[in-house]
């Protein structure tokens, strides 16, 4: 049989369930209150509508472009020099084959660079030589 609060004994799991309180929509009004509350302090500078979602949005593009532009250009130069060394030596296909595929190398290590999967070569050397213990004398 039901009683106010609902439906007899429906989502009660178990013995543990009765001894607890009831939490009232007021209390669960207060507490969301004081979480937004909490949120606009942390959040000061985000504005209500669609600011923040344009400004992230063009970056994200910016980003978009940096990568491509970077990969393609690894793909023109590595192409460029294998066509000019082509016509210099006479080795004609060839030269522009492998530096096509050594241009796409490049283009490759160029984008993990920019978007920081892979280190730069001039850091490592840095980082080893502080993690080497002097030798001793």
């Amino acid at each position: 049989m039901a009683d106010k609060n609902g439906p007899d004994e429906t989502g009660k799991t178990g013995p543990g369930e009765q001894g607890r309180p009831d939490i009232r929509d007021d209390d669960l009004e207060r507490r969301r209150q004081k979480l937004e509350a909490t949120l606009a302090t942390r959040r000061p500078d985000r504005r209500e509508g669609g600011e923040g979602a344009r400004s992230s949005s063009t970056a994200g593009y910016g980003q978009a472009l940096k990568l491509s532009s970077e990969f393609i250009a690894g793909i023109a130069v590595g192409a460029g020099l294998g066509w000019a060394i082509d016509r210099m030596a006479g080795t004609s296909p060839w030269g522009l084959i492998v530096f096509l595929l050594l241009g796409f190398g490049a283009g490759i290590l160029n984008v993990l660079r920019s978007a920081g999967v892979v280190a730069d070569q001039g850091l490592k050397a840095s980082d080893k030589a502080a993690d080497k213990p002097e030798k001793e004398k």
